[in-house]
């Protein structure tokens, strides 16, 4: 009704968000996270790949190289990639059926050119929800190594396991905060990608600077229908999202359980976003996207997130939807 109603007006010029939704936000930090976010410290975004590639290009020089967990969602490896930037991967492994980064590992490999350290928390493909206890030791990484740090949490509200619990790694601490990009947006929970609207919150006041000059005459207004819809959606949009994790929760659980049935495929019961992430290395096939794509499943190729061993399922869909994916994957693998 919202966005009718702004359509109705009329008035598509050059826009600011409005005060209602830089108040909303600022109270939804609170309320959630216990973290008292100041207005000045948020910049607005037509989306959230922007943030990434700003904060590459804002917070490291040429020679300089970031780091990032892997796998991970492809624009992270592209932002550095199109900056001429080198990055050196945090291997994600599984641990007691989490997908988790391994920061011994990284640590023997820093070469002393890291300058920004990239997370993604709640992790994308792994669905993984990080603890406090593992924020507090990404923390201590970067503050050893003197990094900066941009935190993708765009997955922050699509919790699915029962406890679970995000944390903004900014929130931790003071220190915490005056060395992070935090970036989050409404459009992944509610499904509004389409009208973009990003909040990149920065509490530093340099990185803030030099985040904002980078993107001088580089990046676009948001769309003012798209202050409009995010204002709505955190506005007016619990009971809708409450329905839609319940309806999540069991495609989660519906999924995990005739994923890990088939022969040759395994997943783990993510707690968080909706997207799974699927091993398929003991399937007897050389490309496992190919494959389930020749048997009329379209799903994400590992070899984009890292591994090509892998996809990555969406099932952020009609149950229906889903079962007939799952029936045709099933019906494949039995043909081999």
């Amino acid at each position: 009704m919202h966005c009718k109603n702004a359509l109705l007006e009329g008035v598509f010029g050059y826009g600011d968000p409005s005060q209602e939704l830089v108040s909303i936000f600022i109270g939804r930090m609170r309320n959630l996270y216990q973290w008292d976010v100041k207005p000045e410290w948020l910049v607005f975004l037509p989306g959230m790949v922007c943030g990434l590639n700003l904060s590459v290009r804002a917070f490291t020089d040429p020679q300089q190289h970031t780091l990032a967990p892997f796998p991970i969602y492809p624009p992270f490896v592209k932002s550095s990639r199109f900056a001429h930037r080198q990055q050196l991967s945090i291997p994600v492994k599984l641990r007691d059926q989490r997908w988790v980064m391994d920061l011994d590992s990284a640590e023997q490999r820093l070469t002393g050119n890291e300058k920004l350290m990239m997370l993604c928390n709640p992790h994308n493909p792994g669905g993984t929800v990080y603890t406090r206890e593992e924020l507090e030791a990404q923390l201590a990484f970067a503050q050893r190594h003197d990094l900066v740090i941009c935190s993708d949490e765009i997955h922050c509200d699509l919790l699915l396991e029962p406890g679970a619990k995000h944390i903004p790694i900014a929130s931790l601490s003071d220190d915490a905060a005056q060395r992070s990009i935090t970036l989050m947006a409404p459009s992944k929970t509610y499904n509004i990608a389409g009208l973009g609207a990003t909040i990149a919150i920065i509490p530093n006041k340099n990185l803030r600077d030099r985040f904002n000059t980078e993107r001088a005459g580089l990046v676009p207004n948001v769309d003012i229908l798209a202050y409009v819809a995010a204002e709505a959606a955190y506005r007016d949009g619990q009971a809708w999202l409450d329905a839609q994790l319940d309806y999540l929760r069991g495609n989660r659980d519906l999924l995990v359980k005739r994923i890990n049935a088939m022969q040759g495929l395994s997943t783990v019961n993510l707690a968080a976003t909706y997207l799974a992430w699927v091993d398929a290395s003991e399937l007897p096939v050389d490309n496992p996207h190919a494959f389930f794509e020749q048997a009329g499943v379209g799903l994400s190729p590992g070899a984009d997130f890292g591994d090509a061993k892998f996809v990555r399922i969406n099932f952020g869909c009609h149950r229906d939807l889903l079962n007939k994916a799952l029936d045709r994957m099933e019906n494949a693998i039995n043909a081999l």
